[in-house]
């Protein structure tokens, strides 16, 4: 039972991990966020493949490839990052019904797994990225409320109006609700590569406009955590971030010079 409070809003919550039961079989809060947002996902994408020109058949083979590989890669990337402890528990390494998929994981699995997929149906790689990332980034934000039922994905102490007083190894403390946070932003997020997808000027861009502001968001978000992994005292995910928002800063300046480069020579030209 996980027991939560929002003391500024005097709201007082005690969470069963369990939703329900059948029979011996416990269905865990955690799976049902996956499963509905996975399910959402599905759904959505069978009215945006038109726009792509991409057969939702494909759609639906990529997701059943997708969804397991990107589960194992999920957890294999937490299980990696915490191996001392896997090593003397073995047992717990295919135990997620407590957390313990790292969303990096799941998105590199994914994207490795998309990009083969791509090369084999002929499909347009950039084109099946942007489709996906706005589902993606809806569905980090519905995934993100299993990290709250299992009272997991928690921040620092703070005396924030937003902050969230949870029992942690029997002492009472209030911290940030990073998981809220991070919920809100990969909404917002959402929302814009929702309005981009109507506007977009190139294969990509939704692409490296969800990569830029994730990036930044987990940047900010990942210092704020007590759970992250870690190597030394660098924060994996706050370091792969960084790589990745350089990485698109470094495309984005790449491609408008090339284009202002295109230009010039085009005007020489006329």
């Amino acid at each position: 039972m996980t027991i939560v409070t929002f003391p500024a809003f005097n709201i007082n919550l005690s969470i069963s991990r369990i939703a329900f039961t059948i029979g011996s079989i416990h269905i865990y809060w955690y799976a049902i966020f996956i499963a509905v947002a996975i399910l959402i996902a599905i759904l959505a994408l069978k009215k945006d493949c038109k726009k792509y020109n991409i057969k939702y058949n494909d759609i639906l083979e990529l997701m059943i490839l997708i969804l397991p590989i990107a589960i194992i890669c999920a957890r294999l990337y937490y299980v990696i990052f915490n191996m001392q402890y896997y090593l003397n528990n073995p047992s717990e390494i295919i135990n997620i019904r407590n957390g313990g998929l790292a969303i990096y994981g799941g998105i590199i699995g994914g994207a490795i797994t998309t990009i083969i997929f791509c090369k084999i149906k002929k499909i347009k790689i950039l084109d099946m990225f942007d489709m996906i990332v706005p589902y993606l980034s809806l569905g980090q934000a519905i995934g993100r409320w299993g990290n709250f039922i299992n009272g997991e994905a928690h921040g620092t102490t703070t005396n924030s109006i937003f902050r969230m007083g949870i029992i942690e190894n029997g002492i009472y403390m209030e911290v940030h609700p990073t998981f809220l946070y991070e919920s809100i932003c990969t909404l917002i997020i959402f929302f814009i590569l929702m309005y981009l997808r109507n506007h977009r000027k190139y294969a990509g861009q939704l692409t490296i406009v969800y990569l830029l502001l994730y990036s930044v968001i987990r940047i900010i978000i990942e210092g704020l955590r007590t759970d992250s992994l870690m190597i030394g005292n660098i924060r994996i995910s706050q370091l792969i971030s960084i790589i990745i928002f350089l990485v698109v800063i470094f495309i984005l300046i790449y491609n408008y010079k090339k284009r202002k480069k295109i230009r010039l020579l085009e005007e020489k030209n006329i």
